[in-house]
């Protein structure tokens, strides 16, 4: 039987802001207690003999908050272990000539079928207090948010300190395992983080990667993330690159084309590439003309290309073409080794352009643009150089539109946008326009390896500004490597 000791009036079903404004506080028999399903805690819920000793003698001091149920009962969403310590104590309180105590709590109605902000309490709660696993935090924070109405997503957001996409994020750090879960928290990751290294997990040493980067961040003491964001640029990037050769591997397959595999030195390899076969009457052997070939295969190039293949030529009547066969040389190997790095420059500089261009938009969202941003766009626009009126005469506005914030940037029209502008922004948008031309002009893959003045000079201002920004940007190893030439002699 419930007994009410602080208020006689009756609960209310108002939504109210704090549990000290609840105005029902009762006593309750520990029997008539369930958990609750919106409890946050799904691991470790059972009390411990310390907490059941520690309630036989002195009861729970700290009450409980419960939701009235149906049938008369009341669902705990915090403090079911101390609920059930109280249980277990009054169940032998006759045997040990105890009296059995009843239990106090905060009783909720208010909380009656808002699940996702009963979820959000008891995730609070939990968080708070040792114990709660970071697998049972996630989850929680899952489906708590999206049990809520706007309004209350925003608030819960704002209290847990997550951006809007927590619900995404959170549900995907879930498919890490709980160790590395335990070395994210312990390292300071947060769930934006989490996630994110949670999508690029299965690239090799992704973790190691992202925790030396996250350590730089912290280590420059400004509470950036510009290390951590090109890291995660770079580990998507090879993320991309393995999943295209995968699918370029899966269309042989499905073509019933024989992928051929590494040979390694001691062996001999029978294949030959197509270009150095002929057919029998010494005509070029092609993929067309060779198709139903028994020994038609392929090798992928770096860039996942298929070179045709025949597995061996001898057996099949092919010629290969008459040519003396070089030894493989030391500049051989050099020339490989320059092909191999020149593919890796490539890739990282693309993957760049993704945190380079999410800080211009931060900067072109900014109420007040850094003086340095401004005057780099209005030098710009006195002086027009050749890259900046060659972009222009393109009338490209998707970038820009990005740049700005527009909903649909592929379907901008920003004669409409320019109209709703205000006065405050002009110079915002006249630096979003110039940032757009820039990353035209450094578009290209190849872009690192004969970076201009003009374009070096950009980077320059992006670091600069990244750094002031307490080091929320900062350039890539490639893009680092591209500037050495650029960057002023040390005095």
């Amino acid at each position: 039987m419930a007994t009410a000791v602080l208020t006689p009036t009756n609960p209310t079903k108002e939504h109210v802001e704090h549990e000290e404004d609840v105005p029902q506080f009762v006593l309750l028999e520990p029997a008539l207690l369930v958990r609750d399903e919106c409890n946050a805690r799904e691991t470790d819920t059972e009390p411990d003999d310390k907490l059941i000793a520690s309630v036989k003698e002195l009861g729970v001091e700290e009450p409980v908050s419960v939701r009235p149920r149906p049938d008369g009962t009341y669902s705990v969403f915090k403090g079911w272990r101390r609920a059930q310590a109280a249980q277990a104590a009054n169940a032998t309180a006759g045997q040990d000539a105890r009296p059995a105590r009843p239990i106090r709590a905060y009783v909720r109605e208010d909380l009656v079928g808002r699940d996702g902000w009963t979820r959000f309490l008891s995730l609070v709660e939990n968080d708070h207090r040792e114990g709660m696993s970071e697998r049972d935090t996630l989850r929680a924070q899952e489906l708590s948010l999206i049990d809520m109405s706007e309004v209350d997503q925003r608030r819960a957001s704002k209290a847990l300190r997550v951006s809007r996409n927590a619900v995404r994020q959170a549900k995907a750090a879930q498919a890490l395992n709980d160790a590395t879960l335990r070395r994210t928290a312990a390292a300071g990751m947060d769930l934006e983080q989490t996630a994110q290294l949670a999508e690029v997990a299965p690239v090799r040493g992704a973790e190691n990667r992202l925790m030396r980067a996250l350590q730089r961040d912290q280590d420059e003491g400004g509470g950036g993330r510009g290390h951590w964001d090109q890291e995660v640029a770079l580990l998507r990037a090879e993320q991309a690159d393995t999943q295209t050769r995968a699918n370029a591997e899966e269309e042989l397959k499905e073509a019933n084309i024989t992928l051929l595999g590494p040979v390694a030195s001691w062996q001999k390899d029978p294949s030959h590439p197509l270009a150095e076969l002929t057919t029998g009457l010494g005509n070029p052997l092609t993929e067309d003309n060779h198709r139903n070939c028994p020994g038609h295969s392929a090798r992928l190039d770096d860039e996942h290309r298929p070179v045709w293949h025949c597995a061996d030529p001898a057996a099949y009547g092919h010629k290969v073409r008459p040519q003396p066969k070089k030894p493989r040389t030391e500049a051989d190997e050099h020339k490989a080794e320059e092909r191999r790095r020149v593919i890796a420059c490539n890739r990282a500089w693309k993957a760049a352009a993704g945190p380079r261009q999410q800080f211009i938009t931060r900067l072109v969202r900014m109420k007040a643009l850094p003086d340095a941003a401004r005057v780099f766009a209005q030098d710009i626009l006195l002086t027009l150089p050749g890259f900046y009126s060659s972009w222009a005469d393109k009338r490209q506005s998707e970038t820009v539109a990005r740049f700005l914030g527009v909903k649909e940037p592929t379907k901008a029209e920003l004669a409409e946008t320019a109209v709703h502008l205000p006065k405050a922004r002009l110079v915002n948008a006249v630096f979003a326009h110039v940032a757009a031309a820039c990353e035209y002009d450094i578009r290209e893959p190849k872009a690192w390896s004969f970076l201009t003045a003009p374009q070096a000079r950009y980077l320059l201002l992006l670091e600069s500004l990244g750094q002031a920004d307490n080091g929320s940007y900062q350039l890539s190893e490639v893009e680092q490597q591209a500037l050495t030439s650029h960057r002023p002699a040390a005095a």
